[in-house]
């Protein structure tokens, strides 16, 4: 083969790399720009329609502030008699929204917290973070942002964290659960407007098992003993 066609060849292969590469960078960038273009699915979107029905009960009723806000996640939301569990607090606001987990409360706190004005509010949640695959630090850095979003508007208002339960379908969490339990009581030593409330404690039967009569059929959320449970221990907090 004589030394120009050997050139040619390798200038047409250099050509055809060439093009290639281009053809993979243009793929490359219409592919990043396919996923720049994808909606984000906020907090907002994802529980619009709990969103809108607490909009709505404000609307019929709106609560008097000074009051108390309980929010978080389905123990909240299922707890049917919550606004009449407490009578020293005229005001009770529940603000439960089934599956949420404790980094949707601060994402949401202006609406769900905030509005109302609360001298106290009292939160459940960090149980999903955990079954997600949070860490207990993680669990307790959403905690920290939530509580700092409330004291930048609302300097003189209290928070009780109520600690995560052992419910029996997330048995093999209950380590971990412990652990984020731990780190938020001891957060919570660290500021007189904050309160940690021990319901894992008492959830638990003398070998340390979590009691299966206070949960429900699914032995994961509260039956009717679960909350008698809860009013009791909580009501001593507030």
């Amino acid at each position: 083969m004589s030394s120009f066609l050997r050139i040619k060849l390798l200038s047409r292969s250099r050509v055809f790399i060439l093009a290639g590469l281009l053809f993979g960078l243009t793929l490359l960038s219409l592919w990043a720009q396919g996923e720049e273009s994808k909606p984000i699915v906020t907090a907002s979107a994802r529980w619009q329609t709990s969103l809108d029905a607490f909009a709505a009960a404000d609307r019929v009723s709106a609560p008097a502030h000074g009051g108390v806000v309980f929010v978080g996640s389905s123990s909240i939301r299922l707890w049917t008699d919550l606004e009449d569990s407490f009578e020293k607090h005229p005001t009770v606001v529940k603000r439960g929204f089934g599956g949420s987990r404790l980094r949707d409360c601060v994402d949401l706190v202006d609406q769900l917290v905030l509005s109302y004005k609360p001298k106290l509010v009292v939160v459940y949640a960090g149980e999903n973070d955990l079954a997600e695959g949070a860490s207990p630090q993680q669990v307790l850095e959403h905690l920290d942002t939530f509580v700092q979003k409330i004291k930048a508007s609302l300097p003189e208002s209290r928070i009780a964290y109520v600690s995560i339960k052992p419910s029996p379908l997330r048995a093999s969490l209950i380590p971990v659960v412990r652990e984020a339990n731990a780190l938020i009581e001891a957060y919570s030593r660290t500021d007189p407007q904050l309160a940690y409330i021990d319901v894992f404690t008492a959830m638990l039967d003398a070998n340390g098992r979590p009691r299966q009569e206070l949960f429900s059929g699914d032995r994961l959320h509260l039956n009717a003993d679960g909350y008698r449970l809860w009013q009791k221990v909580i009501s001593a907090r507030l």
